[in-house]
């Protein structure tokens, strides 16, 4: 018996391992928090340092992050930026997040729910929903500067009018008051309202952008990202973009999941398999992408 039971062991060895390998360096966060503090144990980081982008004088808020029950879907939660204005600068709250800054090539993904008016208050703010990835701006004109963006205005901005939503890939730039940029975009014009899935591939020195599963946007050349970025989302105003109308104006907008896998260029189809995947095993949060040796200063500021 002992013999046979050797050989039964043995035989099972031998058999081919049909378990889906895992990739290596992932980051699958399904903001399933109930506290801001289990938030940071996992590396975000909520802003609250002065400076650009927006208002110059507005606070950036931690209290503009929330933790919440999904309003539709039972039993999922989702993170809540909210940022506030009355027109005035003293009056103006502004809302960003960041993870590590230890990301470059792969693939980049978030579900995000955009919203096309304030949820109080009068309309009109140019107002910025995004997610995006950027690395620090060493010196004005910086050629390792790396940053992909996509930004949605409600109210227009940027020189144009109406709902845009923009995917841009930045070659680098000069902050004000000496304001030069070098980048590339694709817009589309009309409400943006609602829940998207977001994806950006980086990889063989092209950078895609999908919007809920179709290519917005293609890249590459000198904007193809040299440097290390962080992951980031955020809620702001346009500077001189306020509406006129006095009053107090609230404007929201929510994460559901991000997700990021290095060195693949995953379809979205792809994106939401993995993120189905991890959810079905009930996996709130896997963070296995590796920082650099040392670990780079991640500054939640920009």
């Amino acid at each position: 018996m002992k013999t046979l039971a050797i050989a039964f062991v043995a035989a099972l060895l031998l058999l081919p391992n049909t378990a889906t390998p895992q990739p290596k360096q992932v980051l699958f966060d399904d903001f399933s928090y109930t506290t801001q503090q289990s938030l940071k144990k996992n590396g975000w980081i909520v802003r609250t340092e002065p400076g650009w982008p927006g208002v110059p004088g507005a606070k950036w808020l931690e209290q503009g992050v929330t933790l919440l029950k999904h309003p539709t879907e039972r039993g999922n939660r989702i993170l809540r930026m909210t940022s506030t204005t009355d027109g005035t600068a003293a009056n103006t709250t502004q809302t960003q997040i960041c993870h590590q800054r230890k990301f470059l090539e792969g693939t980049y993904a978030a579900r995000v729910r955009f919203t096309d008016g304030p949820v109080s208050g009068p309309d009109g703010d140019q107002v910025v929903q995004s997610f995006y990835t950027i690395s620090p701006l060493k010196a004005p004109m910086d050629p390792d500067y790396s940053e992909l963006d996509f930004e949605y205005l409600a109210n227009g901005g940027w020189g144009i009018d109406g709902p845009t939503l923009y995917a841009t890939t930045w070659e680098t730039f000069s902050p004000e008051p000496n304001w030069k940029k070098d980048n590339i975009f694709q817009t589309t014009n009309g409400n943006q309202g609602g829940w998207h899935t977001l994806v950006t591939q980086v990889l063989d020195q092209k950078v895609r952008y999908f919007l809920d599963g179709k290519l917005f946007a293609e890249h590459g050349g000198n904007y193809y990202p040299e440097d290390t970025m962080s992951i980031n989302f955020n809620l702001w105003f346009i500077r001189d973009g306020m509406t006129k109308e006095p009053g107090r104006r609230q404007y929201q907008e929510d994460i559901d999941w991000v997700f990021f896998q290095a060195g693949a260029a995953l379809t979205p189809e792809q994106v939401n398999e993995a993120v189905a995947a991890f959810r079905k095993d009930s996996i709130g949060f896997r963070d296995t992408v590796q920082p650099k040796s040392p670990p780079l200063n991640s500054p939640c500021n920009f």
